[in-house]
């Protein structure tokens, strides 16, 4: 009967355990048995390699020693020759392990308290690894937790079935929690680390205030209202934009809700965050011009190549555009994910005049022309030699004062400049070492190879090796600050595409690639493509 309850005991512990850690009951086994192996060794010695088995419906425990078949026996502690395992089990062949059964063992105190040890650290790490596993997969979600501690600003949350933790740049400014206190956050990184899983919380996420609206306003959560870009200051104010598939209902007065209800719920959540819900739409002006409110917008002029948008605003309305120390601007720009620059109509005005100044200047010095005549090429919106020296002869014959023999005459003098300057370019260009060869590739001029060639790319392998940012730059947003970076090629009118076009065929030149695997590649992105639309 003593040896039965024994049985019985193994097993209700596993299962108390099982149940008060929330895990698996095997787990629990599969400790206890490489606990009762590891003191089973310190017994018959640590040469000996033992097997513990716990029979999980009956609790009965039973020990074996592993013995590995061999030719020549030199530890008989570890190993048996091939007849005597033969003796044993007549299938044992070399390489395999045969049995002997092992008495039971009396535990100790060391051993006891060894084995407790390797129990609880094994029971731990499976614990660890269910809390893991099931906020890993609850990235995104808002969780609710009580306050744990403070610690040097960071809080502590508990979460029911685990820790999780706010870092202070994570809570909204001025915000304070005590002890006790219940919090609504957002999950937004759950790492494995040394002392556990660590899973980090956040309420300064954009994402923690599209889910908040998810949770208030049912047609979010439908799915027929959509949050297309969310910009924070957290704690201070937030630029939300929303479409509807339904053109029946109203986007931005769903999300306010009856009397500001829902926003208000929101807001409450937000420690009073001012939020400005914009309806979003594909016409990128139109949606600057919302984004900017309550500023009044007079002109938009978009900069796709650069993603830049330059507004210009009233005199009066210029601090209303910017906004406190920036703050209009700055969530304008971070909700479309574009520069945005303000300006008012004075200083636009200005800029152009100067502008104008500058052209008719260029005019004058290129083509050897009087002022007016520079000046009415710089009105009718001629902004380069280039334009000139390759644009329709009729257009420049049409230009009031102008008749067909002076426009050939202006396009032939604008010819020859460029061909002079390209002479100078290309004179540059061998003296820097560039090859010959980077002029087969369609879009590249002898200025641009000078460009390339100041930075060390003097050959075709140089070139393929090129990635379109180091030609045309890029641009890195942080924290609502964007940070523009040059590329050898940000002097010229070159775009992305462009650019990247030139590099395969440097890339196709150079023998890098074939001109087959380039179509395979250019169908499989479309591919890709359709199907992500």
């Amino acid at each position: 009967m003593a040896v039965s309850a024994n049985r019985l005991e193994l097993l209700q512990i596993a299962d108390a355990v099982a149940r008060e850690k929330s895990i698996d009951r095997m787990i629990v086994i599969e400790a206890m048995q490489e606990a009762i192996r590891k003191a089973a060794r310190s017994r018959y010695g640590a040469e000996t390699e033992v097997k513990a088995e716990i029979n999980p419906k009956t609790g009965e425990l039973r020990l074996w020693r592993l013995l590995e078949v061999v030719e020549t026996v030199e530890e008989t502690s570890r190993q048996i020759s091939l007849p005597d395992a033969k003796a044993k089990n007549s299938e044992a062949k070399l390489g395999d392990y045969v049995t002997e059964p092992l008495p039971p063992i009396e535990f100790g105190r060391i051993a006891a308290q060894s084995a407790k040890q390797v129990i609880v650290q094994k029971v731990r790490d499976a614990e660890r690894e269910r809390t893991y596993d099931d906020y890993a997969s609850r990235i995104g979600e808002i969780v609710n937790g009580s306050v744990k501690r403070v610690e040097y600003g960071n809080v502590i949350v508990d979460l029911g079935r685990g820790e999780a933790i706010i870092r202070r740049d994570e809570l909204i400014p001025r915000e304070q929690f005590r002890y006790g206190d219940r919090v609504r956050a957002y999950i937004y990184d759950v790492r494995r680390e040394q002392r556990g899983p660590q899973i980090f919380l956040s309420r300064t996420h954009p994402q923690f205030m599209a889910k908040l609206f998810m949770q208030e306003v049912p047609e979010i959560y439908d799915g027929v209202i959509h949050i297309r870009s969310i910009a924070r200051d957290p704690g201070s104010r937030a630029k939300i934009a929303v479409s509807s598939n339904d053109s029946s209902i109203d986007p931005v007065g769903a999300c306010v809700g009856m009397r500001g209800s829902r926003v208000q719920a929101v807001v409450g959540e937000l420690q009073g965050e001012k939020i400005d819900i914009i309806p979003y739409t594909d016409n990128l002006a139109e949606l600057v011009v919302s984004a900017l409110q309550p500023a009044d917008v007079a002109k938009v002029v978009l900069d796709e190549q650069a993603e830049k948008i330059e507004v210009v605003v009233p005199d009066e309305q210029l601090s209303l555009a910017i906004g406190r120390r920036g703050q209009n601007v700055r969530l304008a720009s971070q909700l479309i994910g574009w520069d945005i620059d303000i300006l008012t109509e004075q200083e636009e005005s200005e800029r152009r005049q100067k502008e104008f100044a500058e052209r008719s200047s260029l005019f004058m010095d290129a083509l050897d022309v009087d002022e007016m005549v520079a000046q009415l090429l710089a009105s009718e919106g001629f902004s380069s030699i280039e334009e000139l020296a390759y644009v329709d002869l009729a257009e420049i014959s049409s230009i009031q004062g102008f008749d067909e023999e002076t426009a050939s005459e202006i396009q032939n003098r604008a010819v020859e400049f460029l061909n002079a300057r390209e002479a100078e370019f290309d004179a540059e260009r061998s003296e820097l070492g560039v090859s010959d060869e980077l002029y087969d590739i369609p879009g590249l001029g002898a200025a641009m190879l000078v460009a390339l060639g100041k930075d060390g790319i003097k050959s075709l392998d140089d070139f393929a090796g090129c990635a379109a940012d180091d030609l045309v730059g890029w641009v890195e947003r942080k924290d609502g600050d964007v940070k523009r970076f040059e590329g050898l090629f940000s002097p010229f009118p070159v775009s992305r595409q462009e650019a990247e076009d030139m590099i395969m065929t440097a890339r196709v030149k150079a023998g890098w690639v074939t001109e087959e695997e380039l179509a395979g590649d250019k169908a499989e992105g479309q591919e890709e493509h359709k199907a992500e639309a």
